[in-house]
């Protein structure tokens, strides 16, 4: 593939996918500067890997790992684990709308960050509107393991906003 087309593929992938590599960073970040570094890192890493990226399954598929990937071993890297999330900053203008938006996000994800990553993973799959099936061909897990997992899941958050 020639660097023109490898560009022009790697940028419509970017534009068709960048609320979810968002997300995804979003739900591993403490800060809106962790943020930045943190989707700088997995841009750069999806990039490295586009080449390569032999189109065995979808492109979407490939993003979410290669995404999770990172933010999993940046977070290694970095070992924050802040409980809060401020949001105010990174949001976009669209989901800004009303204050109590903003408020929902950010317990959302404040909560979502309490959780295992194998446990994020599995839900962030599922609020981007991810099937059983799909959920468990990214994750290898087995598709009931996945429906108990995603119900167990729900139950914590629940728990858990009830405690705050």
């Amino acid at each position: 593939m020639d660097d023109i087309n490898r560009e022009k593929e790697f940028e419509d992938a970017v534009n068709l996918y960048g609320d979810l590599i968002n997300r995804i960073c979003l739900s591993f970040s403490a800060d809106t500067e962790e943020f930045k570094d943190l989707r700088q890192e997995v841009l750069f890493n999806i990039w490295k890997g586009w080449e390569h990226f032999l189109k065995n399954s979808k492109t979407s598929t490939w993003i979410y790992r290669v995404s999770f990937n990172t933010c999993i071993s940046f977070q290694r890297k970095e070992k924050k684990f802040k409980k809060t999330l401020p949001l105010e900053n990174v949001l976009d203008k669209q989901a800004e709308e009303t204050l109590q938006t903003v408020e929902k996000y950010k317990t959302l994800f404040s909560l979502i960050r309490m959780l295992s990553y194998n446990d994020r993973v599995i839900l962030l799959m599922w609020l981007d509107e991810k099937n059983y099936e799909e959920i468990s061909d990214l994750t290898g897990l087995n598709r009931n393991t996945v429906a108990t997992r995603l119900k167990r899941i729900k139950e914590k958050l629940v728990k858990m906003n009830n405690e705050i």
